[in-house]
């Protein structure tokens, strides 16, 4: 039975223009902290495995660390074999194959490697595992980059403007769709649950690889604090955010409230009312009043008048920051005519 690719190790770049699945072999905890994203879990040993290995390698020795290995993945062999198999194979893909890391490359993809080769799967390896992944992707936050900022006040819809341009020369990054997270209080209400802040800087890498892949000549953001939510965006990253021009987005306040109306109004009233009492120290005690109790009330529009002026107000202060704007008017104009607008206006050069 053939056994190449023996072990070969792949630098990031060559791993990933394979087209075999991703497999990562840590520990469950290990993945959820982080992962190259479009990556399964196969874990060779479990969290409490994992720990125990590890003193006994840190204490004992590295011979001590393999035997306890081995206890553990022996009786589990047939199992792994199976999964192995179901991951490596499927109707569109003729030759067996998978790309396998762990933390450093070391001897948990090595022995899962192996294991995948008693049955005929070729096997390639991340040099360096995840912990090189890891400086791959903190490396794209480093260069320049041609960021246009999407600002705008509350409600002026700029996420949909960004998820609506298809045009091959603009690549869009949609922070807050990466995050689930609108950057606000109110910003986690009918989100999925939130990546870890190293899950969202992977993504984020992965999409500015697909900048570079696809020849873009622009990077589309909209403005966001630093944090959104428990994700916090890559301090390069920011800093290049809040040097680059800004595209502001104006509507009227009726639109404005009319869209916060059809976000939020799904959301139940205990969740709203929490949201609101989390900035309840700067709404202030009239508006914070106003806002729950319109919302007990259902009067959806209202709420939203009680908390957009503070809003307005942040929104304002972070704009006299910024030098660099254009301003661009797409009141009552739906999505497909804000776009041909934006598109014909005379930007800021970046």
């Amino acid at each position: 039975m053939s056994e190449k690719p023996t072990n070969s190790s792949y630098h990031v770049t060559d791993f990933r223009n394979l087209t075999c699945p991703i497999v990562d072999v840590r520990s469950p905890s290990e993945f959820c902290k982080g992962h190259w994203p479009g990556a399964i879990n196969i874990p060779l040993f479990s969290d409490g495995d994992r720990e125990k290995i590890g003193k006994s390698y840190k204490k004992e020795s590295r011979l001590k660390a393999i035997f306890n290995g081995l206890k553990v993945t022996l009786p589990n062999t047939k199992k792994l074999l199976e999964i192995i198999l179901q991951t490596s194979t499927s109707k569109e893909r003729v030759n067996k194959a998978l790309r396998i890391y762990c933390w450093r490359g070391g001897m948990r993809s090595n022995a899962f490697a192996w294991l995948a080769r008693t049955i005929g799967i070729k096997t390639y390896l991340l040099r360096g595992g995840y912990k090189n992944y890891r400086k791959w992707v903190m490396n794209q936050f480093e260069a320049d980059l041609p960021i246009r900022l999407i600002g705008g006040k509350t409600g002026t819809r700029k996420t949909d403007l960004l998820n609506y341009i298809n045009e091959e020369s603009i690549h869009i990054i949609d922070l807050e769709g990466i995050a689930n997270h609108r950057g606000s209080s109110f910003g986690s209400l009918g989100m999925e649950k939130q990546p870890t802040t190293q899950q969202f800087e992977n993504i984020i890498a992965e999409s500015l690889y697909k900048f570079y892949k696809n020849n873009s000549t622009e990077i589309w953001i909209e403005a966001e604090s630093s944090n959104l939510g428990k994700c916090r965006i890559p301090n390069s990253l920011y800093i290049k955010m809040k040097n680059s021009p800004i595209l502001e987005i104006i509507k009227t306040k009726n639109e404005r409230v009319k869209n916060l109306v059809n976000i939020y109004s799904k959301n139940s009233q205990t969740e709203l009312k929490n949201a609101v009492n989390r900035i309840s120290k700067r709404l202030g005690p009239q508006r914070t009043k106003e806002a729950l109790t319109s919302i007990e009330r259902k009067e959806w529009s209202k709420a939203c008048e009680a908390m957009l002026d503070y809003y307005d107000k942040c929104y304002e202060y972070e704009l006299e920051k910024t030098k660099n704007i254009n301003s661009i008017n797409l009141s009552g104009l739906s999505l497909k005519l804000s776009i041909n607008k934006i598109l014909n206006e005379k930007l800021n050069p970046l």
